[in-house]
Order: C-alpha cells, then structure tokens, then sequence
C-alpha cells in the first residue's frame, strides 16, 4: 500500500478515538482556534483602519467569536491619545458575543481616540485572547466659525496684508534679503526675494505700508545686491548670508550660480523699477540700481557659455556644469526666457526658446482631464506653482504663442487640480470643493511637489490662494474653509502656515518665502492686475516676448 494512503488512515483512526464520549457519534468536531475577534467597528464603519469624521457620540460595536466573560469587558477602555480614559456604558448583543460601547458625554472636535482590547479579555469558558488589540478613530472637525464674519475684501485685505507680514518680519536688517522660512535665520533666498518685493509693492498699493518704507527697504536690498551679493556671470545663487552675501550651497554641486531663482529676483526688481517712477532722488537712484543689477546677468552665457541652443539652470566656480539641468519646459520656469530674450545686452535669440524651453513642441500635451484641455505640461497638469511663479508678472491673459494658449492654460491646470481634489480618488478625509490645493510645499518630516501625480494628503493654502485670478469662486471658497473652519490651526502672524493634512492631523508650523509670496501677488493680480501691469509696461519685456513670438493685448 502507498505509505501516504496507509498515514491517512491511521491519522485518521487516532482522530475517531479521540471524539469525547458525550458527543453525538454523528457532530464533526470543530478544532479550537482560542477566542478572538471577528471585527470592530465605529458607528457601522469597520475600523479596520483609522475611521475618520466620526461623531461626537459614536457606537462603538466589538464582535467576539464567542460569549464574552462580562467581567472581564473593564480591560477594554477607550483613550485618547494624551491618555485621558472616557466614560463609557457597555451593552450586549447576540447572546452577549458583540459588545457595545457607548460614551457618557461628547468627545472632543476632530481627536484621536483609541479603542484599547486588553489580552485579558475573555470569553465565560476562562479563554484570553492571544494578544492585545488596538483600533483607532478620529472625530469630525468642528465646523463653526474660529473668526467673526467679515466682507470678502475685508477678508483679502486682512490675507494680503498679514501674509505680507512674512517678508516684514522675516527680512534681514543687513540685505534685506528674506528669509527661505520663517526658520532660516541667516540664510536667506534669492527667488523668494523677489516675490517679497512684488509683495511690498502691493502692499504700498493697498496702504499696509507707505512709498518711504518700501522705498528704503528696496534701497537697501539693491545696495546688497549690487555691492556685497556673490554673483556669477551676473546671476545670484540660490542662497546666501544675508549678513556677508556669501553663497550658501544649495546642495552639494548647487554652490554657485542659479538662473531661475534669479529670474524670479529680477522679475521683482523690474516691478519695482516701474513702481516707483518718481523723479526725486531716492526713486531715481533705486531705478538706477535696479538696471545696472538686471543688466548685468548674462543670460546667453548659460547657453553652456554660449555653445547650446539652451539654457541651464546651474553654474558652480569649481564644479561648473556639473549638476548639467537644462531650463526646459514645462514647468516654472517661463519667466528666464522671457528675460534672457528681454536682456540689453545678453539676449538669447528665439531658436534657443524653441529648441531649448519648448523643445520643437515637446513641451505640448493636448489631452484632457476632468473634462478640461491641457496644452502643456505634464498629466494632470503638475504641481500648482507652475502656474503661479512665471505669471506672478507675466499677465496670461490673451497671451499666446506657436505653442500654447496661455490663458487656456493656467485656467484649465487650475480646474484640473480643483476637480482632482474634489473628486479625491485617494479618499483622503478632508478633500472637498472647499479644501483643495497641491503644489510644492512642507509634508510630514519633509518637503515635496505635490500633485495629482504625487498626492500625500497635504493641502497648501498657496495653492488655492495664489490662482485668484484663475479660479476666483473656487479659491475665494477655499479662502473662506482655510480661515474660518480651520484658521485656529492654520493662521497666523505671518498669514497661513505652509500646509496641513486634515487627513493625518498634521499642520505644519512654519512659513516659507515662496509660498507666501504668490499668495499676496496674485490676490493682487486679481484685485487690480497691479504685477501683471508692471511688469509688462517694461519697454525690454515687451521687446523680448515680441522676439519670442509672443502675442497679447498688452504687446
């Protein structure tokens, strides 16, 4: 006989003689798997993973595998998570085999709670469970409002002005300069400079700082640049001392020159220059400044020093070209080659836009999302701040070129981004039409573009805030979410902090240059158009967007 046939029935021998002699010879017998349980759920919801928005006064519902020893039901508490025991009744169901838990009074708005399952629990035969057990849930947000109602421009002039706050509080008293965040001491950066220098001339425009106030924080910026700035080939790093204006690296291969961020300075710079047009000494000596700085950056010879028919992003004195990234689009970066083609005296010529920026048409895209056409860019569109950072001067409106609606463009990346955030394929709790916007900002322990592409459940309010001008109904109801059912959170002297996760609980502490920057710009554009308007009056914008094939009402 095969010897697997003959081991199966002599197990099966042993198992027959083994049956307990007060069982019914026909009752198969049931192996004990010990006492466990079947599933726990928080007002019908399995709590197989954290349950969120979860009411005040929740049913929390244990279903055990058998009978439940009531006695032992008082090793099962819930807790929040600073360790303060709630006030609960128990109840009991099928035949005492599902537990119910019920609270005694309110738990507290949008907290985390934990339903904690002692080992010692056991069913009435004496048999413990194998291990301890703990689920989690987290109640709903409060929804009133944190502040008292006011007007819309009420609201925009309190945003503006407080966020404008940041570039205040944060320039250093030497350059000037500002801050990357509100945490970077020393440091400070070039592009974020910029965006605080539009920032200031908006908020002479709206009154929360007078003419002389700006004029002499500018003139003290164009002093720095101009006398103590490392500079490379004209261009400014991406970091420096505001103290000694020595470059601090970037990265290990970043310590040197850096085209885009120096765009977004001269962006500002030009601004400025057509703000203050006055014919007194002090407007006339920051003009003065304000060309000799722009003028002086050559921007052809980041053409790999006039070889290549693009431009590059980074230079370094002792590693040169080694960090080799072309400025190509799509991304943020349209604003370099509109000032490389503006430039008095290095000017790139329009083939390097075609084959360097716009890649022959590389950059195109074409396809739809969310029922809305994308010209360019990236699926879903990419994150926010391409739309925001070259456009905090250049006006889209009724601006085209061989590639590209522009208007068209930042309208519908917009949509795309509101209509993914809406829709919220993730689940992410908190997304909603009132709570949406990806883009670059701080996550959890670190930083990162998010996108539709690269959701994380982090929501940056100067993703939403700076496309006003693209999306006002949408970003105004944003506004509305982010101050008033989550401003205790979220606001703060310097405007709204970075970004926050209603889904992990997270809100970040802190503020950054180029987050805040756009927000007070781009409020601005679409108040009064102000950037939009000084920025393309520059006789040389005008002149390079022209070459480049550029058309708009305003050229």
């Amino acid at each position: 006989m095969n010897l697997k046939y003959s081991y199966l029935i002599l197990l099966f021998v042993i198992i027959a003689g083994c049956k307990t002699k007060d069982k019914p010879d026909d009752q198969p017998d049931i192996p004990n798997v010990g006492f466990y349980i079947n599933s726990i759920s928080v007002n019908n919801i399995n709590a197989a993973s954290t349950v969120r928005n979860v009411s005040l006064l929740p049913i929390i519902s244990i279903n055990f595998s058998e009978i439940v020893n009531r006695n032992s039901v008082q090793n099962i508490i819930v807790k929040s998570l600073d360790g303060q025991i709630q006030a609960v009744n128990y109840s009991y169901k099928n035949n005492d085999s599902t537990l119910v838990i019920e609270f005694q009074k309110n738990l507290a708005f949008y907290k985390k709670y934990q339903i904690a399952i002692a080992k010692d629990v056991s069913n009435i035969k004496g048999t413990s469970l194998d291990a301890s057990i703990s689920k989690d849930f987290i109640t709903k947000l409060d929804s009133t409002d944190k502040f008292a109602r006011i007007s819309e421009s009420e609201l925009l002039d309190k945003v503006q002005s407080q966020t404008l706050n940041y570039f205040i509080n944060n320039s250093n008293p030497v350059s000037f300069m500002t801050r990357e965040r509100n945490s970077s001491g020393d440091l400070v950066t070039t592009g974020g400079t910029g965006f605080g220098v539009m920032g200031l001339l908006a908020g002479v425009n709206r009154n929360f700082i007078t003419r002389n106030d700006a004029l002499f924080r500018l003139n003290g910026l164009t002093d720095f640049l101009q006398n103590k700035a490392n500079r490379y080939h004209g261009a400014f790093p991406h970091w420096l001392s505001g103290t000694t204006g020595n470059t601090i690296a970037f990265s290990q291969n970043d310590n040197g020159a850096d085209l885009v961020e120096t765009a977004f300075l001269v962006q500002g710079l030009l601004c400025a220059r057509q703000f203050f047009d006055r014919s007194d000494v002090s407007e006339t000596k920051l003009r003065a400044k304000i060309d000799t700085i722009c003028d002086a950056v050559e921007w052809n010879w980041f053409q790999k020093e006039s070889k290549e028919k693009t431009l590059y992003w980074h230079w370094s004195p002792n590693k040169a070209w080694m960090m080799n990234m072309q400025v190509r689009g799509w991304n943020e970066a349209l604003i370099v080659y509109v000032l490389a083609a503006s430039s008095k005296n290095y000017s790139i010529t329009k083939d390097v836009y075609d084959a360097g920026w716009a890649r022959q048409g590389g950059m195109k895209n074409g396809a739809s999302y969310f029922g809305k056409k994308l010209p360019l860019g990236p699926a879903n569109g990419g994150p926010l701040f391409f739309s925001h950072y070259s456009f905090l001067g250049i006006n889209p409106y009724g601006l085209k070129d061989a590639y590209a609606n522009y208007e068209e463009q930042v309208i519908n990346h917009t949509a795309i981004n509101f209509e993914y955030c809406k829709a919220n394929p993730k689940a992410f709790f908190g997304y909603s039409k009132d709570c949406w916007g990806l883009t670059a900002s701080d996550i959890m322990n670190g930083y990162a573009a998010s996108e539709p592409n690269n959701d994380l459940s982090v929501i940056a309010p100067t993703a939403a805030l700076a496309s006003f001008p693209f999306s006002p109904k949408e970003s105004m109801d944003a506004l509305n979410f982010f101050y008033y059912k989550i401003g205790d959170r979220l606001w703060s002297n310097n405007g709204f902090y970075d970004a926050f996760s209603l889904h992990n609980q997270w809100f970040a502490n802190s503020t950054l240059a180029i987050d805040q920057g756009p927000i007070v710009v781009m409020i601005e554009n679409h108040r009064s158009g102000l950037l939009w308007n000084l920025f393309t009056s520059c006789p040389e914008v005008k002149a390079g967007m022209r070459k480049l094939g550029f058309t708009a009402p305003y050229l």
